[in-house]
Order: C-alpha cells, then structure tokens, then sequence
C-alpha cells in the first residue's frame, strides 16, 4: 500500500532538493555588491513616506473584513443559481426561492446595519 505513494515522495524530495539546490547555488556565484540605491526601501517608484512601522487605523482593518465577509455571502449566491432549475422541477422552488430572499434580506439587514454604525466611513 505504501509503495502506491513512492512516485509522490520521490517527487516531493526532487522538488525540495531543487529548491534548496536553486538557492545555495544563486547565492554562492551570485554577485554582490550592495550600494545605498539597492539597500533603500522601494514603493511603487516614490520616496517612502513615514516608516515602515506605522500604525493603521482599526477601521482599516473592519472594512477589509466587512468586504470579505460580504464578499463570501455573495458567493452563495452562484451554486444555488446553478441549481435552482432542479429544485423548480423537483417541486421545491418557491420554498427555495423564500429560503434565498430570506438570506439576502439577512444580508441587506447586515449592511445596513453596518452602514448606520459607520463602519464603512473614511476618517
């Protein structure tokens, strides 16, 4: 039974030797010579502005997850499109068209919700 995963562990080990491999090798006959240009920070072709360690508002942070949290919701709404044609026929339509109206109304609710909070606000 083992002997069925050999060609996968075998492939597993040429590619952890070829990485390896790739980077001893670049870095061995690579060349290096360090100056103040290549040593600089680089961001997006302009002079870096404030440090790296700064701090970002923890509304940055809600906004990025309200997104992906929205983001994933809608998502649902592609496979049960795919198949409502087969619930219409099995005889489940209305009751799985009520079950998606209830769904996104819970997401509307939810973003409006978010919405009034100010959640979604730029300071």
């Amino acid at each position: 039974m083992l002997g069925a995963y050999l060609p996968i562990v075998i492939l597993l080990g040429i590619a952890i030797c070829f990485g390896c491999g790739s980077l001893l090798f670049s870095s061995l006959i690579g060349p290096k010579k360090p100056s103040a240009v290549k040593l600089a920070p680089y961001e997006c072709g302009c002079e870096p502005v404030g440090s790296a360690r700064e701090r970002f508002s923890i509304k940055f942070y809600i906004i990025a997850m309200l997104f992906i949290l929205f983001d994933i919701e809608c998502v649902f709404l592609y496979p049960w499109a795919v198949v409502f044609k087969k619930f219409i026929k099995a005889g489940l339509g209305s009751f799985v068209f009520v079950e998606m109206i209830v769904f996104i109304v819970i997401l509307f609710v939810g973003y409006i919700y978010v919405w009034k909070k100010g959640a979604l606000e730029w300071e």
